[in-house]
């Protein structure tokens, strides 16, 4: 069923568990995410972000997300993931997306602010939950930079004063992890997670959760961490028993569903998801 993720994340919070949330690129990676979910009997949360427009079109994923998302027997939230521009954002609500994000977190904290309320307002009469971003999660690539990566990080202070302007739905935070692959385990301050969790009364969020270690991941989850994205994981996994023996494109196809469920089950697992039952 499609649903929003307003309800769903009063329920993680309550149970203390995250949902994962999985970028789809095209028909088969939502068909493999949506088919563990339903197996498993958890609810999900499938992201298209604005930064694969070129693998698939917005109003292409609107319709594949809608179309399965609803034959689904198990809650589903379709969600737009880092929408960078304030009228593509804009288009997701209007197509039907259940949860969108505005991603400001490179603006001055104002401008932040201005364009969250701007979508707020845009997307609250049509019951779609926002999300913002304030810190900068960078890229695995950098993260040995550790004066980059402090600076980067969510403030108590800047927490509190976003969510008091803007009573956004869910607040994805900085503490520690990446976009794309680590070339090591990252070191999350769960002390900042802690005083964050204790001073803004809002479902967070995490992103760059692959490979952020099982034991960090499963301790943000029992931490007021609601959601967490997964998409590299995800991507390597899917490929890593892809053999230059496959035969034909339904072996490959095959196989790269079954790298993505393996690495989905196990992010079930690690973020203690519930089943969750709505209606």
């Amino acid at each position: 069923m499609l649903v929003s993720s307003k309800e769903l994340f009063k329920i993680a919070l309550q149970k203390q568990f995250a949902i994962p949330a999985t970028n789809f690129v095209d028909q088969n990676t939502l068909r493999a995410y949506l088919a563990v979910a339903e197996k498993r009997q958890l609810p999900l949360i499938v992201s298209f972000a604005q930064a694969h427009e070129e693998e698939m079109k917005l109003e292409e994923a609107a319709l594949f997300g809608k179309y399965y998302a609803e034959k689904a027997e198990v809650p589903i939230v379709l969600h737009l993931d880092h929408g960078t521009d304030v009228d593509y954002v804009k288009r997701a609500v209007d197509l039907g997306f259940t949860s969108v994000m505005i991603d400001a977190s490179q603006d001055s904290l104002d401008d932040n602010i201005r364009k969250t309320q701007e979508i707020i307002d845009y997307a609250r009469p049509s019951g779609v939950a926002v999300e913002a971003e304030i810190g900068h999660v960078g890229s695995g690539e950098n993260y040995e930079n550790l004066e980059q990566s402090e600076s980067l990080f969510t403030t108590v202070e800047d927490a509190k004063i976003f969510y008091e302007k803007t009573l956004v739905d869910s607040l994805a935070i900085s503490i520690g992890t990446a976009h794309g692959n680590y070339a090591g385990t990252p070191h999350i301050n769960f002390e900042r997670l802690r005083e964050i969790s204790q001073a803004v009364p809002v479902p967070l969020v995490l992103h760059g959760g692959s490979s952020s270690g099982d034991e960090n991941l499963c301790q943000c989850a029992l931490g007021n961490i609601v959601k967490i994205n997964i998409f590299t994981d995800l991507m390597n996994s899917a490929v890593k028993d892809v053999t230059l023996e496959s035969s034909n494109y339904l072996d490959v196809r095959n196989s790269l569903h079954s790298g993505i469920e393996k690495c989905l089950n196990h992010y079930f697992t690690v973020f203690n998801t519930k089943s969750v039952r709505l209606y």
